[in-house]
């Protein structure tokens, strides 16, 4: 991979400068004397509402029978430690690394991609669409805190917006995350996969395991190692051709395996679920918290937030009968 920003080259002069003044927030505050703004950052996501919900959020398998299978909370921090890693080799701001990873999928729905997706395409008979790092800003600019935002830095809210879509970092630390992301979900999707039975090692394409090894750590050490040595070499964050054709192999076999896979997951009911929500709560604006004047980006708000279990629950409630006896 030439560049995460095809086209464009290194926007620093090397890749030892490291951030350790922030261009600012959105509303001035002192400093801390202690910590520095991304370690204020990082502390604030951490304690963030949105933070703890992930860990009853889907990564790819809706409610798992086993307790070992990934969350979007533990994706979050898998993912952070390859970050930080790579940021460390190089030079770069490990604070700032750390902040934006931690922050990155706030934004996420219930049931992970399947619940985006159902989403989006419930909104697109209002025009709109869901896109789950534009609305991981929002989460941070504007629902945290009740309405007052965690008002992050101008870098850690770049990072999170553009850690994924048409848009691209403006700081080292930020590619490196966008790159990371793939790297940890590429990896710990196949090792849940390989766990639930949907594939066998042996049904991993030969060409990527080839280049990136058989098992989930040696892949991960390759790729990491990879993205170190060439971005030294190279002066912008980068895998080589070969390393990164391979992950985009082992990526696009993954898709039509098991993320596209109906028997992988329960695709369909969880979809349903995310449209119910999504059309009751629009128009039965009185039962929803407020938190934007337009009622569709408060109904947007509110089931975006919602974490598997509470999603299952409310739908439950308005849906389902409770067994009652009528005269």
């Amino acid at each position: 991979m030439r560049s995460p920003r095809p086209g464009v080259g290194p926007s620093r002069d090397t890749l030892s400068w490291a951030v350790e003044n922030s261009a600012g927030r959105q509303r001035p505050e002192p400093h801390d004397g202690v910590r520095n703004d991304f370690q204020r950052d990082r502390d604030r996501i951490i304690h963030a509402k949105a933070f703890r919900r992930l860990m009853h959020k889907t990564q790819v398998f809706i409610s798992p029978d086993g307790d070992h299978f990934r969350t979007r909370l533990t994706h979050t921090l898998e993912m952070m430690q390859i970050s930080r890693t790579i940021a460390r080799s190089l030079g770069l701001n490990e604070d700032l690394t750390e902040a934006i990873s931690l922050g990155h999928d706030l934004g996420h729905t219930p049931f992970g991609h399947t619940g985006e997706e159902a989403l989006s395409h419930a909104l697109a008979a209002h025009g709109r669409t869901f896109r789950h790092n534009e609305h991981s800003l929002r989460v941070v600019d504007h629902l945290e805190k009740q309405g007052d935002g965690l008002n992050l830095t101008y870098e850690v809210r770049d990072g999170i917006r553009n850690h994924t879509g048409e848009g691209y970092p403006s700081t080292r630390e930020g590619e490196i995350v966008r790159v990371a992301d793939r790297i940890a979900y590429v990896n710990h999707d196949v090792d849940d996969a390989l766990r639930a039975g949907i594939i066998a090692s042996s049904d991993l394409p030969g060409g990527s395991i080839s280049v990136l090894g058989e098992q989930m750590s040696a892949r991960i050490d390759t790729l990491v190692r990879d993205m170190i040595s060439n971005s030294t070499v190279k002066g912008e964050i980068s895998l080589s051709d070969p390393v990164y054709g391979a992950l985009m192999e082992l990526r696009a076999w993954l898709f039509r395996r098991v993320y596209d896979k109906p028997g992988s997951r329960e695709n369909q009911k969880a979809a349903r679920v995310v449209k119910a929500l999504f059309e009751y709560y629009l128009e039965h604006q009185e039962e929803r918290p407020d938190s934007d004047p337009d009622p569709i980006t408060e109904t947007i708000d509110f089931v975006a937030g919602m974490t598997d279990r509470y999603a299952l629950a409310t739908y439950r409630r308005l849906f389902m009968p409770r067994g009652e006896i009528f005269a």
